[in-house]
């Protein structure tokens, strides 16, 4: 069996959403949603906070989080990742980033990640079908395009592939001809160390997308397809669309399901 390490970086400064990891969903704060659905991961051994914040660390250590204080000067989340997982890096087989800002994310989906990396690959992520046409021209929707085999060809905030009407003009958005890339990395130790010790390339600065960096310089990243993925929270929008969610699946005051406080009361 593989070993996992499983990294949830926690950044507290967002330009689109200040102190992101401590914004309340429900009363409880963001990286608490993101933490509790992974430590209930059972592929991954270990599951850690990296932070820049001693705020974001105190939230969590008061929940019986393990948390690790980095540098805030980190420019990626890889690289805030690696600064968790260099001492480890002799214990662990696969290391996975999972997005502070992510609290839906699905275990079947970082556990598709992971198998990339099982596969050969050097990094693993995923990607699902892009649901609409708003979604497709969102420059905040992430969007990759494949090679037969499942390795990453290219990210773009832009619609890829463009679909031309053979005139030269646009064709109009049809569904299965965009893939939305899922924000979940996961990485063989020695790879990551790589990934991180490259320079920030052209492309990466360009559309503000680190994955860039490692296949600007040659790195593999496999992409697993997955049916669904839930989205992440990066706006004040983003935050009320997911607290609705969260009460259509049940959830109350404090993050706390309906169905678990009626079993506890014991209430049918």
């Amino acid at each position: 069996m593989n070993r996992v390490l499983g990294v949830i970086p926690a950044r507290l400064g967002s330009s689109r959403l200040p102190r992101k990891p401590l914004q309340p969903l429900l009363g409880k704060p963001l990286i608490l949603w993101v933490w509790e659905r992974a430590r209930r991961m059972g592929f991954l051994n270990r599951v850690v906070v990296a932070t820049d914040s001693e705020e974001v660390a105190g939230v969590c250590r008061k929940v019986g989080a393990e948390v690790f204080l980095t540098s805030s000067r980190h420019p990626t989340g890889s690289d805030r990742v690696w600064e968790v997982a260099e001492p480890f890096s002799d214990s662990f087989d696969v290391v996975v980033n999972i997005q502070g800002d992510e609290p839906l994310v699905a275990p079947d989906t970082v556990r598709a990640a992971v198998a990339m990396v099982e596969s050969g690959f050097e990094a693993g992520t995923c990607a699902t079908a892009v649901r609409d046409a708003e979604e497709c021209r969102d420059p905040s929707v992430v969007k990759v395009v494949l090679t037969t085999g499942g390795r990453a060809l290219y990210f773009s905030r832009a619609a890829i592939p463009y679909g031309h009407d053979g005139t030269g003009g646009e064709r109009p958005w049809r569904p299965g001809r965009h893939l939305r890339h899922v924000g979940i990395y996961a990485y063989g130790p020695e790879a990551l160390g790589r990934w991180v010790g490259f320079e920030r390339s052209a492309l990466e600065v360009e559309e503000g997308l680190e994955q860039l960096r490692a296949l600007e310089n040659g790195m593999r990243i496999g992409v697993a397809l997955v049916a669904e993925a839930a989205a992440g929270v990066d706006t004040p929008q983003d935050l009320a669309r997911m607290e609705r969610s969260l009460r259509t699946m049940g959830y109350g005051p404090g993050g706390v399901r309906a169905a678990i406080r009626n079993e506890t009361a014991g209430v049918a």
